[in-house]
């Protein structure tokens, strides 16, 4: 019989259970879908009506008729009744109804969304309307020109959509009612079969015939002892025979009578229960479990659980240590190779493995690695980097001290072939003394007693040696000792390999860019000039430059070649000698930047052919040629194509700057009231980018002010934007010391951070004028007897100025420059005579045609004025105006003996 009691009982009630909540919730998800699909049919519906009868013959007329309703109502009522909505409206384009099933409400403002249709669209909604919530459709009206003119509005309440929904119902419910009937015979036949295969027992009942059954309990891994409040043994499964040594015949007996120790029988009767706790019994290390099997205070038994961690633990012991060895390289790659400095690398390997590994660390290189050398594989002598560990009264030779090894010994050998070697005897052994057995004798007293000596082995070549050593610790190194020393060398040896790399290309870089950078300004009086440059860690582009000028004038230069490193000061180097070719032609600003623009173009065009056919961008094989992956746009040849450049030109006559920049930052402008200015200058963008023609701008400078010319690294850093930095620089030059010098280093005072990621090159120049009694000029009538008169003129200005020896030689070359003008030129012709550091004598006409210095034969009449010119004068040269061109002559100024 089935009962509640017995499982088959509690099975057919669950199941019963079970089947009545399945069938509610199908119930209720039908009636859902069944309410759905009548308010899916009914929007459908609610639609067609719409668009049926907005698009039916006769409705746009009606509605432009003088009463549409009187019309439109009994159409619109009998479209109701056929479609079986609920309303079917006519609106206006302002919404007021013109039909409704409810007469009353007709000429009022229809309740819901009709905007977007009156702008031609479909609106489909479900809102509350004057007849109760609703799904509904609102369609525009259109006449024949498709225009808007009306509206039409259908729908059904969510009332009738409800009804259809409650009409199914019954058929639902009826449907539930013969699944839970068919359900409930199929349990009933379900359980009669169980209750003959379970013979009515309870749950208890069952549950004690499983914990007895032996097939189960054999197959756990853990023993099992059950003993009876009387202490005798009633099961236990083989595992547990086997951790005990218990006898075939032993369920049955005492647990006193079989054997076991005196700590083991006590436990296995005691009355305390025991959780986790380690036992040990016939050498092996047990953890049991101690249960009672009868509630607190009555007799009852016990169940003892038995598992094996002998094996385990040490398993346990060698993980543990796996896993430290794992944290230890894990904190040697985040900590090792932090900076590109050998030193502080060699540091880093000691302080990572110092006490983790070993009590003291020593890191030995090869001399040639400190000055970022290469090593050649056969270097024996070394010296200490770093030393790491103890306590100042150990004998470890301190960093900097040098030592020597015994390339016959076997042990050194197998460092050079880079293989490490471990001595857990120190005493049997004297390789690793290196030759000073005072050392080795320190070392000894102290303690140490094993070391491990790993070759830092990087690029087939070997470049020290790490010392890991023992002192106190009783444990000698093993071969998972020997693999992780192996592996710390080895990433010491990348880092170290990579910093030793890194000072040889920043030596080179930074020697190649001193050598290119000027040493000293030249002289000139146009300006009072000071500079100072700031490298940063990575060599960079930077230059600048002050360059003297015919005319008393001077050029100031300032640029910056894109990247860092040996290409970039390369390519440094090419612009500004560039620079220095093109000034030396006298050209423009604008012109200058040009010729620059063209070579920056073409280097870039050879490049990129180089690229394209494999040749011209450095190592084949990979090597540190062509780019190297720093963002420099240049080739391995030190092609400038890329770079911003600032050009000016100071006339001190005139106190004019003339100025032009290809991509570069705006100059300052101290005036000499103290007031900061950055002019606008005319944009262009950095050389060899757009190849369009540059524009100057024309400045008139006060004597006494300061043109500060900078490089991008002065202003612009990671965390502040380019005009606080200009900002900033406002702020430092407003009340600067007048002096250039000065002014240079309250500047990089205020602006540079304490290690600067980019170059710094800052140029302040303050300008000066010539007086008006050092220039004198006239204009030179286009007559040949314009030629003594000018000589006369230059005769008489230049005994007023003291120089009354030089004045042959003057008027010489004056009157052979005011005939080459005659001859050669047009008016007007004008002579200007500049006292400087020399005299100047310029000469200039309306022609542009340049004159050319030749030999004259014996028989030529003419030919020999500006050889004479040349012979005579210092240095002279042409320079070209946007009115002709000025022949000009320098000549040295009479020593004058100090009083």
């Amino acid at each position: 019989m089935v009962t509640a009691r017995s499982v088959v009982g509690q099975m057919f009630i669950l199941l019963i259970g079970l089947v009545l909540l399945l069938v509610a919730a199908s119930v209720l998800v039908l009636y859902l879908h069944v309410r759905h699909g009548a308010k899916d049919g009914a929007a459908t519906r609610s639609l067609v009506t719409a668009q049926s009868f907005a698009g039916a013959p006769g409705t746009a007329e009606a509605l432009r008729s003088p009463d549409p309703t009187a019309v439109l109502q009994p159409r619109a009522e009998g479209v109701r009744e056929r479609t079986h909505t609920d309303f079917v409206v006519v609106l206006n384009r302002e919404g007021i109804r013109f039909t409704h099933p409810d007469p009353d409400r007709i000429g009022e403002r229809f309740i819901g969304t009709f905007e977007p249709a009156r702008e031609g669209k479909v609106v489909r909604e479900t809102t509350e309307g004057t007849l109760g919530p609703s799904v509904r459709s609102v369609v525009p009206v259109r006449d024949e020109d498709g225009e808007v003119i009306g509206m039409v509005a259908a729908g059904v309440t969510l009332e009738r959509i409800n009804l259809v929904a409650i009409n199914e119902l019954p058929l639902l419910l009826g449907a539930g009612a013969g699944a839970v009937a068919l359900a409930t015979g199929t349990a009933a036949l379900v359980s009669r079969r169980l209750l003959r295969q379970t013979r009515g027992m309870g749950p208890a009942e069952i549950t004690r015939m499983y914990e007895r059954h032996d097939a189960v309990l054999h197959a756990v891994r853990e023993g099992m002892v059950i003993v009876d409040a009387k202490g005798r043994l009633l099961l236990l499964n083989e595992e547990a025979a086997r951790l005990l040594g218990l006898p075939d015949d032993a369920t049955g007996r005492d647990i006193g009578d079989l054997g076991l120790d005196k700590a083991t029988v006590a436990l296995l009767s005691s009355g305390d229960e025991v959780t986790d706790e380690v036992h040990m019994a016939g050498g092996r290390l047990l953890t049991v479990n101690h249960r009672l099997t009868a509630p607190a205070g009555r007799p009852g038994g016990t169940v003892t659980t038995l598992r094996d961690t002998t094996e385990l633990r040490a398993a346990s012991g060698r993980a543990e240590a796996a896993q430290k060895r794992l944290e230890l390289l894990y904190a040697a790659g985040i900590a090792i190779g932090t900076t590109l400095d050998v030193i502080r690398t060699a540091e880093e390997l000691t302080e990572v493995a110092v006490p983790e590994f070993a009590d003291y660390v020593t890191v030995d290189l090869v001399e040639p690695v400190f000055r970022g050398g290469d090593s050649n594989g056969a270097e024996n002598r070394m010296r200490r980097a770093a030393t790491g560990g103890g306590t100042p009264g150990r004998p470890v030779r301190g960093p900097r001290t040098t030592l020597r090894l015994n390339a016959d010994i076997p042990q050194v050998r197998a460092l050079a072939a880079g293989r490490a070697v471990v001595e857990n005897d120190l005493h049997g052994t004297d390789w690793w003394q290196a030759g000073d057995e005072e050392y080795a004798a320190g070392l000894m007293r102290h303690g140490f007693h094993a070391v491990i000596c790993a070759p830092l082995h990087a690029r087939g070549v070997v470049l020290g040696v790490a010392g890991f050593w023992r002192a106190g610790r009783q444990e000698r190194f093993d071969g998972e000792d020997l693999s992780l020393a192996e592996e710390l060398a080895a990433r010491t040896a990348v880092c170290v390999d990579n910093a030793r790399r890194y000072a040889r290309e920043h030596e080179l870089a930074a020697t190649l860019q001193r050598s290119l950078l000027p040493r000293r300004l030249p002289e000139q009086n146009a300006v009072e000039a000071a500079y100072r440059y700031q490298p940063a860690e990575a060599v960079g582009g930077d230059f600048f430059d002050v360059i003297p000028l015919s005319g008393a004038r001077v050029a100031l230069v300032v640029g910056d070649v894109v990247g860092h490193g040996l290409h970039a000061a390369a390519a440094m180097g090419r612009l500004r000698t560039a620079v220095h070719n093109f000034a030396a032609l006298d050209l423009p600003p604008d012109e200058l930047l040009g010729r620059l623009d063209e070579l920056a173009d073409r280097d870039g065009r050879e490049t990129a052919s180089g690229d394209a056919s494999g040749r011209g961008t450095g190592d084949r094989d990979g090597g540190d040629g062509g780019n190297s992956g720093d963002g420099l746009d240049t080739d391995g040849s030190g092609a400038v194509t890329g770079a911003t450049c600032l050009y000016a030109i100071y006339d001190p006559v005139e106190r004019l700057c003339t100025l032009a920049t290809a991509g570069h930052l705006p100059p300052a402008l101290v005036h000499p009231d103290g007031t900061v200015e950055f002019p606008r200058l005319i944009a262009h963008p950095p050389l060899g980018v757009a190849g369009m023609p540059f524009e100057p701008t024309e400045l008139r400078l006060a004597e006494g002010t300061r043109v500060v010319l900078y490089t991008d690294g002065l202003i612009e850093a990671r965390d502040r934007d380019i005009d606080v930095g200009l900002g900033l620089l406002r702020d430092a030059l407003t009340g600067a010391p007048d002096d250039p010098d000065a002014a240079c280093d309250r500047v990089l005072d205020a602006l540079l951070p304490e290690r600067p990621t980019d170059d710094v090159a800052v140029l302040i120049a303050r300008t000066q004028a010539l007086a008006l009694g050092q220039v004198a000029s006239w204009d030179v009538p286009f007559t040949p007897s314009a030629v003594a008169e000018g000589r006369a003129a230059a005769g008489r200005q230049l005994a007023a100025w003291g120089l009354a020896e030089i004045a042959f030689i003057t008027e010489l070359i004056l009157s052979e420059m005011i005939t080459n003008a005659l001859v050669h030129g047009s008016a007007p012709i004008r002579v200007r005579l500049l006292r400087d550091r020399t005299l100047i004598c310029e000469v200039s006409d309306g022609s542009s045609t340049s004159p050319h210095l030749r030999n004259a034969t014996a028989t030529d009449e003419g030919g020999r004025g500006l050889f004479l010119v040349a012979q005579y004068a210092d240095r002279w040269g042409t320079r070209y105006t946007a009115e002709g061109k000025v022949i000009w002559a320098e000549q040295r100024l009479p020593h004058r003996p100090r009083r």
